[in-house]
């Protein structure tokens, strides 16, 4: 296997191909070896597993996958790529493509078809403008994942695994830690990718929970009220929720629950916890 981490590999692949980047596709291959090791080393891939990865690229990380897995698949958006992934994936005979949109794509019926329903591991090196519908994805549709461990922007791994009172708490973070233990398992600097980005990256894993961590009668109401009181951070989660249109909740309901829990009716959605949005939504739903 001539690896694809190596730079000069990668930009011999590039010119056979004529290849040019998207930018609508937000395309950055990575080109650091010990990077990709760790990416892998934190999927904790076997034999025994089936590892989906998303936006393949050229096939770098792929390589690796198709070396440390039962079985690969690999979903593509971009249908130029997809000859040069039969040409670098050729030595393989454990790996399966598709040109598609991850975001359009029935996953559950892929699992199912492809590995049984037993679940998947997903690894990824996502584009940096579509991480959240694609992670949120991945997550609200219970496709039967183990865990996914992914390259994202610096950022939205920080946004991903903070708590309340931090700047970079929000919908995401509440989202990723009700379905996930999120961990940072490595930084990333721009050199390590061709073209280079313009911010920092982070390798993050998110593990899913068997069950959530907390007890809500009904998820999607609960995430419903996150995003109204995340919508404008400076009101007050009174003001979030009952400004929105779409929740059947006035003030009163909302100050009601609010005092039921101990809490204070100024409070703002930025302070509360996964535990105190799921309090509240049982409260509001008797």
């Amino acid at each position: 296997m001539a690896s694809l981490g190596i730079p000069s590999n990668t930009i011999e692949v590039l010119q056979k191909y004529n290849f040019n980047f998207q930018k609508k596709f937000g395309q950055n291959f990575l080109i650091e070896p010990r990077v990709l090791e760790r990416i892998i080393g934190a999927a904790e891939i076997t034999k025994d597993d089936m590892a989906l990865e998303i936006g393949p690229g050229i096939g770098t990380m792929t390589q690796y996958l198709c070396e440390q897995a039962r079985k690969v698949v690999a979903v593509e958006i971009d249908q130029n790529l997809i000859p040069i992934l039969e040409d670098t994936l050729k030595e393989y005979d454990n790996i399966t493509i598709i040109n598609q949109d991850i975001l359009k794509l029935d996953l559950m019926e892929l699992v199912t078809r492809e590995n049984e329903g037993k679940p998947v591991k997903v690894v990824a090196n996502l584009p940096y403008y579509i991480t959240t519908p694609i992670v949120m994805g991945l997550l609200e549709k219970h496709v039967p994942i183990a865990s996914i461990t992914i390259m994202v922007q610096k950022e939205v791994a920080d946004r991903m695994q903070t708590g309340p009172g931090s700047k970079d708490y929000g919908a995401l973070s509440l989202a990723v830690q009700y379905y996930a233990k999120p961990e940072i398992v490595a930084n990333v600097p721009p050199n390590c990718f061709i073209p280079r980005p313009k911010v920092g990256s982070a390798v993050i894993r998110l593990s899913l929970y068997e069950k959530p961590p907390v007890e809500v009668k009904d998820e999607s109401m609960m995430f419903r009220f996150i995003r109204a009181s995340f919508n404008q951070r400076r009101k007050t989660l009174q003001n979030g929720i009952s400004n929105d249109p779409t929740l059947p909740y006035g003030k009163e309901d909302v100050k009601e629950a609010l005092l039921a829990m101990g809490k204070s009716e100024t409070v703002r959605g930025e302070t509360f916890t996964l535990e105190d949005f799921a309090s509240f939504t049982n409260f509001l739903l008797k």
